[in-house]
């Protein structure tokens, strides 16, 4: 009984990680596009610039729907947990890293939701796995 409970628990924690991740996708890459992309448009940049930043951007939104897919897979293939590794190490170090910078010169990256968003993913695929 207390196998089979553990193993819900192990379910709900990768769901909510890949849901947290999926979330934080969806409001990225349309929401999070449209206000960066303005203010980007809206400088003195370089034209290749502007597009670099944007898929650079985009790269992050990539990032938070593998994250997303790989918890999912996790939850209903428990037999390859060890595919959660690498995305609870990516999400850890990124949320330190808005973290860190956050805490020296660049103190608006506290206040986004970068540090958070990969700080809960990485904490519920470690609680699942």
């Amino acid at each position: 009984m207390i196998h089979i409970e553990r193993k819900k628990m192990d379910y709900w924690f990768l769901m909510i990680g890949a849901l947290i991740s999926f979330v934080g996708m969806l409001f990225h890459g349309i929401v999070g596009q449209i206000k960066y992309m303005d203010n980007i448009n809206k400088s003195d940049m370089e034209p290749l610039t502007k597009s670099l930043s944007l898929v650079t951007w985009h790269v992050f939104t990539i990032f938070l729907f593998i994250s997303a897919s790989t918890l999912n897979y996790i939850a209903y293939n428990p037999q390859f947990a060890i595919v959660a590794y690498p995305v609870i190490g990516v999400n850890l170090l990124g949320s330190l890293l808005f973290v860190f910078l956050g805490l020296g010169k660049h103190k608006v990256l506290i206040t986004m939701p970068g540090a958070y968003l990969m700080g809960c993913t990485a904490l519920f695929a470690w609680l699942g796995i």
